[in-house]
Order: C-alpha cells, then structure tokens, then sequence
C-alpha cells in the first residue's frame, strides 16, 4: 500500500514472537537465580534473531505472512488468512480453537501502514555453511475439502489477480494467488506439453475465441534464501507454474514450500538494494527537474529584485521628492538654475513634472495607515498560521530524519519507521504551532478596538475570548481535520474488512500522545508567544507605520493585475511547476509499491518550493499594494496556498491515466490521503507565503517618509 515501505523506528526488541499461550519464539532462557539471571543477559547480547539479523546454525528463521489483496489497489488489503490458505501443525499454528493465525507484536507505526503479520508456521532452520546449498526443504500441508465459498474467494482472488506479501528476516516477498486460465490439461497436452510458463498465446487465442476461463491456484512455492555468514542477504519467492490446481468445491489443496538456502558474498549493508530501483528514482528526468525547478527560481528572484531594486526605488525616489522642498501651493523652492526640476528616473523620464510635486501619495504607499491592520477573523488565520510552521517544522524534521538514514538506519528497511517519526515530530512541534499563532494573534491584536481599550473592547471580551479561541482553534484544527477523514476510512475498512483498520487500542494510544503531549506543549507555546516581545517600529510600536482609526476604501477601478482572485492562481500554478515532477516519484512511491529513498532530492525540491512560495507570494503582494488594497494578509496565504489546488488536481489525473485503481474502497482511501496531502501542503506553503508577504511588507514601509 501507500504505506508499505514505511517502518518503524521504536519496536521492543523483547519482543519475539507471537501473542498467544504465552509463548515467545526464540526465548530459551529461564530467570531463577542470579548467576542464571547473568548467563541470560549475556546470552541476549549473541541472541540470533530478527531484530539483531544475526543468526547462528540451527536457529530457527521466521516466516511471516501479512496480507493478500488485488495488485491493483494498493489500500483494498486483507489479512493472509483471509484465504483458505493451510499452514503446517507446528507450535505455531496448533489446531485449536484462538490460537491459529495469532498475530505477531505490531508498534504503532506498523499499524498504520496496514501491517498484519503472522506466522506462517513454517520452521525455517538457518543452515551450517558445511551443508548449504543442497536439495532443500520441503514442507506440505493439506487444506480441508473446499466449500462453495472458499471456492468463491480463490476465484476472486484468480481473477482479480490478488497477490500476497510475506517477510524473512524483515525482508518482503510477493507472489501472486492465481490465474484464470481456459482448460489446462487441455492446454498443456495440445500446446506445450507439460510446460505452462508459456501459455500466453493459449490464453489469448481462448479469449477471442470466447472461452471459459477457471480459476487456478498456485500450489508450490520455492523460497530461496541466500545468507553471508549470519546474515541473511537475499530472499526470493517463485511460484511454479506447473503446480497450479484448478479450484473445485470438495477439492483438497495440498501447498508445499520449498526452502533452498544458498551462499552469497553480498554484503549486509546493500542487501536492500535490489528493492530501491535505482533506475527509476536516479533517472536522468530527475535531475533535470531539479535543474528546471532551480531555473525557475534564479528567474523568480530576478524578478523580485527587479521590483525591489528598480521599481521601488523610483517610487521611493518619488515619495522623497513630494515631501521635501515643498513650498507654498505645492510648488519646490528651487533656486534659479537649479537642475532639481528635472530629476529623471534611470529610464530618464522626470520624477517631478514642471516643478509640481505631488500633493498626496499614490500607489503602495497610499495605504500606509491601513497596511498593518488586524485581518479579518484574525484568531483562524493565526490558527492556520500555527499549524502551518509546525507543517514546516515537521517536514523538515522527518527528512532530515530520513536523510540521516545511514547514521542511524535506513528508514525503508524498517516497517513504520517514517510513520513513527511523523508522530513524534508533530507532538513536539506543536510548540512551534502554539508559539506562532500566539505571537500573529498578539502582533495584530494590538491594531483592533479590543487591542486598543477602545469602545469596542468591552463587546470583544477585552480580547480574553479572543485569546481563548486562538488557542482552541491551534489545539483542534488539524486534528480534527485529520480525524474526521482518517475515521470516515477507518470505518470503511473496517465495514469491508481490509488491514487498514486502524485498532482500538491504537486510537486509545494516539488520543492519549494528543492530549498529555501535543496539547499542552500547543498551549505552553500559545502563551511564550503571547508573552513574547515584539520586534519592530519606533516607540515600541511592532509596525513601522501607525494603524488609522477609520479604514480607507479599496478602489474598484483597478487593473486586472491589481485582483488578488487574478493573481492568486497563477502563484499557486508556478509553486506547482517547481515540484510536479518529483511529485510523481512520490505519488509512484504511495500507490505503485515503490521505496522511496532519494531523500536528498526531497529535501532539495522541499527548498526550491519554499523559494518559490516566497517569490510569488512578494510579486502578489506587492500588484496587490500597488492596486491600493491593503488586505494582503489573507492574500498571502492564498497565493502560497493555491498551491494545493494543483496538487490536488494532478493527483485525479495520476489516479485516472497513471494507475488501474478501482471499487469503492481504494477510491475512497486514494482521494482521502490525496485531499489530506493537498491540504496539508497548502497550509504549509500558505504559511511560508505570508511569512514573506509580511517580510516584504515591513521592509518597503521602513523606508518611507509618513506625514
């Protein structure tokens, strides 16, 4: 699924087996008496295992079965057992009523990447070097005669073309169920004797010839594993195609599992990288992404520096020359000779026609008693404004995290380990989220009537509610976000039975890491930002300009760059073009059963966005100022923001033309994480944008003369 590669970071390495009967896999030693106590510990150090990957000759080699489920549809996965599939009566598997099919321990992170591993009761010895490489070990089992439901569930499973996934030493194996094929005796005797790996063109030639087709299961499996000392290296699974059995209700299956092992001089370090597809993320495409994205950036800051540099100069240049040297009726005391009146601008056309400066101010700087007044519903924008650095706190944090990968681990190789990151990073970043909102709310509190003491500070609550509010609105909205959409999903899987139901108890432990973690550091960090010091103007003041007490109208009459409903689509058109490219590699990763692994590119595409937002966000801001419309607040976080919309756009077009999805329950699980994607996306490119919309803002007001 979307969530396959993802693994755990935290799993207790005490844990060795599976629930039930009290029984630990591997667990030979027995506590009674101190030096027993001592010998056990030490014994624990050498043990061989999965969770230290070192295995000694005569250990026992777990194999683990976790889900089956059509190819197609990544999230539409059940548990292996879901299939009349028989396992060996081994302690494993013992045929009494509870203890079949006993899951094995599972971390938080493993849980939510749809991980349901069991025991497939087979008892996999690791091998002594001396005797490796010989014929095998086969192991069998027989199914009860089939009924008409099981019978049922093969045929789907044949021609829906499930497929299913097992584990060895924490290394993954797929397979697929079986095929739905015309007669295959009948086959096998008029076209290819007795070989049926060659029975395409039979296929093909039955179904224009509208045949029956039956479904057919694969009944013999051989599962090579190679191993370097007491390492496990390499594992492959190959289903034989002469095994395939026609399913008949009254039928007995008999499985058989062939285990080969073999030397391999591989070391332990790459024996992951069979798995990477170093040709598909390493492409050449890739790296000109990145070098047309970085383009667009030098292009960007070009442009921003145009405006800056040229543009904003002659309007301060002008700004300067109408309010110095102004004397009765507007007219400059220049002296007789003076070359003042003909001030030019670097394109040599006069600042000052005539000698008449102008008598009031235009454009930008016309709005400079308006520019830094509180936006409306100022507790949700501080709140978005919140949750949106701890989006960038979080991202960050998790790829570095993953970039980091060969200093602590790789986190591909570890089933959960990029989920169980992401759970942390967002418990303790939502100090971040309190801190930010709470510093917006007072930045711009202070402008309103309840800021002031004005008349309208007793209507407002003396800005108390307003306070209490902010806070609320930062401890709730993206949980609740997230939990309605994550609980309208849970409660399909769980309707439709697939692994992707999230338990119980696992709800129980996120609600309880919410609200003893993530809540109170959101509200610690409300009030350090509520009680932070304001940088800014003279006097105290946070704003290099003085609020008015009546606000100006906005002009109607405005250019079509002018409109923040113009400008705003193509802000968010030109964040997309910056990352549209890596984000198919990611999307390809979710749902095409990919490992992510070029966290480098990540993190570089991650710093081209953030440029881009902010680029934009500037030239946005400043059309819009220019235009006289001093409410560039909400403006900025569109404009960075829109950016979702194209995300989200891309990501029904991918679903449509780029994969083969379909039913209700991966429709619904691929557009509810696309729309979390999207929206946590535009929160978080929503809030770099008015990050610089604001540093923007200060800077041009700085720099000018106020009457």
């Amino acid at each position: 699924g979307p969530l396959q590669s993802w693994a755990t970071y935290w799993q207790d390495p005490r844990v060795k087996g599976i629930e039930g009967k009290g029984e630990r896999l591997g667990d030979n030693h027995t506590m009674k008496l101190p030096p027993a106590l001592i010998l056990a510990a030490a014994a624990s150090l050498t043990a061989a295992d999965e969770y230290n990957h070192k295995y000694s000759a005569g250990d026992k080699v777990d194999l683990w079965v976790n889900k089956v489920g059509p190819y197609a549809n990544p999230q539409e996965a059940y548990e292996y057992y879901i299939l009349p599939y028989c396992a060996p009566e081994t302690r494993h598997h013992p045929n009494e009523a509870g203890s079949f099919n006993a899951l094995k321990a599972h971390s938080i992170g493993e849980r939510l990447g749809g991980h349901a591993l069991r025991h497939s009761g087979h008892d996999l010895v690791y091998p002594a070097t001396a005797t490796a490489g010989g014929a095998g070990v086969l192991e069998t089992c027989t199914t009860d005669p089939l009924t008409e439901d099981q019978v049922r569930l093969f045929s789907t499973a044949a021609s829906d073309q499930w497929f299913y996934q097992m584990y060895v030493d924490d290394l993954p194996v797929w397979g697929m169920v079986g095929e739905l094929l015309p007669d295959l005796d009948a086959a096998k005797a008029e076209h290819y004797g007795s070989d049926v790996s060659h029975l395409e063109a039979a296929v093909a030639a039955h179904a224009e010839n509208g045949g029956e087709f039956k479904p057919y299961v694969y009944t013999k499996r051989t599962l090579k594993v190679s191993y370097n000392g007491e390492r496990i290296i390499k594992v492959d699974l190959t289903s034989e195609p002469a095994s395939l059995t026609e399913v008949r209700a009254g039928v007995r299956l008999k499985f058989e599992l062939d285990v080969q092992w073999a030397a391999t001089d591989v070391p332990f370090h790459s024996r992951f990288d069979r798995y990477l597809d170093h040709a598909f993320f390493k492409h050449q495409i890739h790296w000109f992404s990145i070098f047309n994205s970085f383009m667009m950036v030098l292009f960007l800051m070009g442009l921003v520096a145009l405006i800056l540099l040229r543009t904003l100069r002659k309007d301060y240049a002008r700004y300067a020359l109408s309010h110095t040297g102004v004397g009765v009726g507007g007219k400059r005391d220049v002296e007789e000779g003076s070359d003042l009146e003909e001030d030019d601008d670097d394109d040599g056309k006069p600042l000052v026609r005539g000698g008449q400066a102008g008598t009031e101010d235009s454009g930008w700087k016309q709005v400079h008693g308006d520019v830094f007044r509180a936006p409306s519903f100022l507790p949700l924008l501080a709140a978005i404004l919140g949750t949106g650095w701890q989006l960038v706190t979080l991202v960050v944090g998790v790829v570095l995290f993953a970039v980091a990968g060969p200093l602590h681990g790789e986190v591909h190789e570890e089933r959960g380990e990029v989920l169980h990151a992401i759970l942390v990073c967002y418990s303790l970043s939502s100090v971040v989220a309190g801190y930010a909102s709470g510093g917006d709310f007072k930045l711009y509190h202070a402008t309103t009537a309840a800021g002031r003491g004005g008349k309208g500070a007793t209507a407002a609550g003396g800005g108390a509610t307003q306070w209490q509010l902010t806070m609320a609105l930062t401890v709730l909205l993206l949980p609740t976000v997230l939990g309605g959409v994550l609980a309208f999903l849970n409660g399909i899987a769980l309707v439709y039975g697939t692994i992707f139901y999230i338990p119980f108890l696992v709800m129980l432990k996120l609600f309880f890491l919410w609200v003893f973690v993530s809540v109170p550091l959101c509200i610690v960090g409300t009030l350090m930002g509520r009680h932070a010091k304001l940088g800014g103007g003279r006097g105290g003041d946070p704003f290099p300009c003085r609020v008015n007490a009546i606000p100006r109208p906005i002009p109607d009459d405005v250019p079509w760059y002018g409109v923040p409903a113009n400008l705003v689509p193509f802000a968010g058109l030109l964040s997309f073009g910056s990352i549209f490219i890596e984000l198919y590699y990611i999307l390809t990763s979710l749902w095409n059963y990919k490992f992510y692994h070029v966290y480098g590119f990540l993190l570089g595409v991650y710093a081209i966005l953030c440029l881009v937002v902010c680029m934009t966000t500037i030239i946005v801001v400043y059309f819009c100022l220019n235009a006289e419309n001093y409410l560039w607040q909400w403006t900025a976080l569109c404009s960075g923001g829109s950016t979702a919309l194209y995300v989200f756009l891309y990501s029904i077009y991918y679903f449509v033309f780029k994969t083969s999805m379909h039913g209700f329950v991966q429709t619904c699980f691929y557009f509810g994480y696309m729309s979390l994607i999207s929206l946590g996306l535009g929160t978080l490119c929503g809030t770099l944008g008015h990050w610089a919309g604001s540093k923007f803002v200060r800077t041009i007001f700085q720099n000018v003369k106020v009457d």
